[in-house]
């Protein structure tokens, strides 16, 4: 049968646009603990500030990003083995061996959230002395209170861990029954998990951790095409803080930033 016949050309046509399609196809593999909004349920409408925005800065390359909800110590685990591209919301004392861009994306806020019939307020770490404090394994609130909940971290009525994907509600809920005295937690996300529940009047912020935290999408060290994508993600960021495009992205997750 000659190369020419129409049903050989359009079977080769067809293989090589498969194929090509193939060697087109680049993706980005992003993850985090569900830590809404700046990452929200996977296949949500709205999955997230941090996961919106590497999905469109990225689509401007051609390149596909897919985003998973893991524990943070697992995240940092494959993130650091290269299982996994990046993790989404890391401070350079989560993972300081991670690449970052210039800019991040966002300051974390970590405040001190109570009952609302407590009157504790946090001045300062001696003010812990007397509280039982939650917090999440594997996160960093900065070198001063990561000091204070190593020393104190197998005193349960100092210091109580939460691990897994429902670490935050597992927190909230033991503040709420009373087994903790005050969770440290990003108070976006605190905000945004009791608006979602309907209880944005039953905790109090109770004082915040100084300075704000930069957090960032940080890339595996694993991997040599991470300084590519770090400098992909740090052009498009630099791009939608100049236009206007990530202020209209965090207005549209309730965030307000001055």
């Amino acid at each position: 049968m000659p190369l020419r016949h129409p049903l050989v050309i359009a079977g080769l046509f067809g293989a090589l646009l498969g194929y090509a399609g193939l060697v087109r196809a680049e993706t980005v593999l992003i993850a985090g603990d569900v830590w809404c909004p700046i990452n929200c349920q996977p296949g949500s409408e709205r999955p997230g500030i941090f996961v919106e925005l590497a999905r469109e800065i990225f689509a401007e390359s051609g390149i596909e990003v897919q985003y998973q909800a893991l524990n943070w110590s697992r995240t940092l685990h494959q993130v650091r083995r290269g299982q996994v591209n990046a993790a989404i919301g890391a401070g350079v004392e989560d993972a300081p061996d991670f690449l970052l861009g210039a800019t991040p994306v966002a300051l974390a806020r970590n405040c001190f959230f109570t009952r609302q019939d407590s009157t504790w307020r946090f001045t300062g770490i001696a003010s812990l002395a007397e509280q039982r404090l939650g917090i999440i394994n594997d996160y960093s609130y900065g070198d001063e209170l990561n000091a204070y909940i190593a020393a104190h971290y197998h005193d349960s009525q100092r210091i109580q861990v939460a691990a897994g994907d429902l670490a935050l509600p597992l927190l909230l809920e033991k503040l709420r029954r009373k087994r903790v005295d005050a969770v440290l937690e990003n108070t976006w996300v605190v905000q945004a998990m009791l608006r979602e529940q309907r209880l944005t009047n039953e905790l109090r912020e109770a004082g915040c951790r100084a300075p704000d935290v930069p957090i960032y999408l940080a890339f595996s060290p694993a991997l040599a095409s991470s300084p590519r994508y770090v400098e992909l993600f740090e052009q498009g960021l630099q791009r939608y803080i100049a236009n206007g495009r990530l202020q209209a992205l965090l207005r549209a997750y309730g965030v307000v930033v001055p």
